[in-house]
């Protein structure tokens, strides 16, 4: 039998998981850090749960198969969990209730370079009994320029815009009855030409000045302030698109409250993300020198999330990271925020088998700091332990000799300096603690 894994499945060398899980911990921590709780929610679930708010590809992709009589499915995403686990649980929980949740999801995608059939999504989402504050909408901005911020990775700017406008610009113009198909369009048009999108709207009906308009508008540029003041130069007296408006600036102006540099946030009247059930704000990360990448944060403001399942209202927001596709892309241009190789701070080896046991009572005092050491006991010749040490990246080199043992002052080596000092373990704690 030939040792294979399924095409659409990420296997990492120990090397790299230790960064994926570098990426994993400063996500989650940040989540924390704004007061999001932990959840989990089963990978498996009645299918007609998950199928609940699905449709289209999504329902193509579902990884579905029956167990007895009960019609079982992989969650896809981690939205329709949340949308299931608020209609049990919201009687035992307590509002505004915010939420992180960092899981593999599964989807039959057609196997190509930067898509996969099991990834991890790191999710957060803030949700309210009938109304919430727009305030939270500005703190999901900070949220994601605080992660890839830790995260040290290239120069990025989130893109917000609110469904809002558009759809009150729509009723303006007279085309209310194609929202939906509309906003599906405009989420396409910087990945096709002009042309085809102004095509496509003409397929759909729309006459040339409605097209033209609807052109012009998405075209907006400038600052954040410039655009606020085009936008109320438009003077629409639509109530969706000043209450749009409304919440825009609030946004805006509560992100700089918070202390998000202007240079990171930037409003993009042709985000809409595709996706029904947003009506509010939407977000958008891109990498300025990497827009090939994709948006790698995106998310946004919705009315209802458990709709499907109680008459209750549970409006909320929230934004989604895909790490693995996100960690592949920065992998394969060498991006990666690499701090080290291994898990270890030393590496301790002995120049004979007799010092085995005072190795293996340093590494227990050490270990006992909260200080992650190796013992190395495989006896063999000085310099394949040193190829070794180099091979796994270990910061520090701890050797133990017959001197060593009896003195107990260890000989501590320094693998990026090649300086090499004798202390005993408390000293030699210290240095590897710092």
């Amino acid at each position: 039998m030939t040792a294979r894994t399924l095409q659409g499945f990420m296997e990492l060398l120990p090397q790299e998981q230790i960064v994926f899980n570098h990426m994993k911990d400063v996500i989650a921590h940040t989540y924390e850090l704004f007061g999001f709780a932990p959840l989990d929610t089963p990978v498996l679930e009645l299918a007609e749960v998950l199928l609940s708010k699905s449709g289209g590809e999504t329902e193509k992709q579902i990884y579905a198969f029956k167990k007895g009589d009960t019609d079982l499915a992989m969650r896809f995403d981690l939205t329709v969990p949340l949308a299931k686990y608020i209609a049990l649980y919201n009687n035992e929980l307590t509002f505004p209730f915010k939420r992180y949740q960092i899981g593999k999801v599964y989807r039959g995608e057609r196997p190509q370079k930067g898509r996969f059939r099991e990834f991890y999504q790191c999710d957060i989402d803030i949700i309210d009994r009938d109304e919430l504050n727009i305030v939270y909408d500005a703190e999901v901005l900070a949220v994601i320029y605080t992660v890839f911020s830790k995260l040290e990775l290239p120069a990025f700017k989130i893109y917000i815009n609110n469904r809002k406008l558009l759809s009150g610009f729509l009723e303006y113009l007279g085309i209310a009855d194609k929202t939906v198909d509309v906003l599906r369009l405009v989420d396409k048009i910087k990945k096709i030409p002009e042309e085809a999108f102004l095509a496509e709207l003409a397929d759909l009906g729309l006459a040339d000045k409605a097209r033209d308009g609807l052109l012009e508008f998405i075209k907006i540029n400038g600052t954040n302030e410039q655009i606020i003041a085009k936008l109320e130069d438009f003077n629409i007296g639509d109530g969706l698109f000043a209450e749009g408006l409304e919440e825009l600036k609030t946004v805006v102006a509560q992100a700089q409250n918070l202390g998000l540099p202007a240079a990171n946030i930037q409003i993009d009247l042709s985000i809409t993300r595709g996706l029904d059930y947003y009506t509010g704000t939407v977000y958008e990360t891109f990498f300025d020198e990497y827009p090939q990448f994709g948006s790698v944060c995106s998310g946004g403001r919705y009315d209802n999330l458990s709709s499907v399942f109680t008459d209750k209202k549970f409006p909320g927001v929230g934004i989604s990271i895909g790490l693995t596709r996100l960690f592949d892309q920065l992998r394969a241009n060498n991006l990666l925020p690499i701090k080290t190789l291994t898990p270890n701070k030393a590496l301790i080896i002995t120049q004979d088998a007799a010092f085995t046991e005072a190795a293996v009572a340093l590494a227990s005092k050490l270990r006992a700091q909260n200080i992650a050491v190796d013992v190395m006991y495989r006896q063999c010749k000085f310099k394949k332990k040193m190829e070794y040490a180099n091979k796994i990246g270990v910061p520090y080199l701890v050797i133990i000799g017959e001197e060593e043992a009896k003195t107990k002052l260890y000989s501590l080596k320094d693998m990026a300096s090649g300086e090499q000092k004798s202390l005993d373990a408390a000293a030699l704690a210290d240095v590897l603690l710092g």
